[in-house]
């Protein structure tokens, strides 16, 4: 009978212990791989979302003045950029005024793992796009209304009748937002409607006399706003109010019942009103806020803003 050498049973463990060491080995460098994988892909990924957001912010922000002039847009752009502390990633802005702006941002990051095979970094790009278009909804509506009819020019002075007539058949008038009542609309007048008005909603409109009240809420967005009268750019004046723009709908003898919102448009109040008054004067402007986009709608220089990329 064959007896295996001694010899022979020292090399195949030998042989074992070899091919367990390789084996621990290779899983280590494996564990190793992955874990620098992890690192610098996580690393990667952190950065790109804080790029991405950051190009966001500069793209909707910029987007807000679309309607004023390229230099304000690349201003803000750049003043969101730096409050990022990416200055020095800002790689282009590209501007088509009254319509759209793209940022593009680009940084080197460091690689830890995979600087052992030689890449010591790589670069991480991201791009923001940011468009206006017609406002179709929208918080903050004053509760004051344009008929559709009117052909509105921009920064040319208007003068909104408040009376105690309510909406008539003139082309402005006054709206009940959120129920009648003079304290809800002198509220409605100072601080916004807070909830949402849309293109085709159905508003009652506001009588008796609300000239008093027309006059405290006038001269309080005077009173807050800090700058000088006809600097309409700014984005904090209360002056700026956003007015819906109807359709006649519930028509009873010369009186206006109801109307139909077809849209939006921005009024800036220019003077205050004394006692005697019982129209606002001021001029509608081109504005881009807050809102949501309807790209059916007919133009009245209220416009929302979105990101498509």
């Amino acid at each position: 009978m064959w007896k295996p050498d001694c010899r022979t049973k020292k090399h195949l463990v030998y042989e074992q212990r070899g091919s367990a060491t390789l084996l621990t080995i290779l899983s280590m460098l494996g564990l190793l791989a992955i874990a620098g994988l992890a690192i610098d892909g996580g690393s990667l990924y952190m950065m790109k979302s804080h790029l991405q957001k950051t190009a966001n912010a500069a793209a909707l922000s910029g987007a807000q003045e679309l309607t004023n002039s390229e230099t304000a847009v690349r201003n803000v752009v750049q003043r969101i950029v730096n409050d990022h502390r990416e200055q020095e990633s800002l790689r282009e802005v590209n501007i088509t005024m009254r319509n759209r702006v793209n940022v593009r941002l680009e940084k080197e990051i460091p690689l830890t793992f995979m600087s052992i095979f030689g890449w010591s970094s790589t670069p991480v790009r991201v791009s923001a796009t940011a468009e206006i278009g017609t406002m179709g909804r929208a918080h903050g509506a004053a509760p004051l209304g344009i008929d559709e009819s009117i052909q509105l020019e921009f920064y040319k002075n208007y003068e909104l009748k408040v009376d105690e007539t309510g909406v008539d058949t003139g082309n402005f008038g006054v709206l009940a937002l959120g129920g009648g009542g003079a304290k809800t609309y002198e509220d409605n007048l100072i601080h916004g409607y807070q909830n949402e008005v849309k293109v085709n909603d159905i508003i009652p409109t506001q009588t008796g006399n609300i000239a008093g009240k027309t006059r405290v809420g006038v001269n309080a967005r005077i009173t807050a706003c800090p700058y000088l009268k006809g600097e309409t750019h700014y984005r904090d004046c209360p002056r700026v109010i956003l007015i819906p723009v109807y359709q006649p709908h519930n028509h009873n003898q010369n009186q206006m019942k109801e109307i139909k919102v077809k849209g939006f448009a921005y009024f800036y109040i220019l003077d205050p009103m004394n006692g005697n008054d019982k129209t606002i004067k001021g001029m509608f402007i081109q504005r881009a806020g807050v809102g949501f986009v309807d790209p059916s709608l007919v133009d009245k220089g209220a416009y929302s803003i979105r990101l498509t990329e």
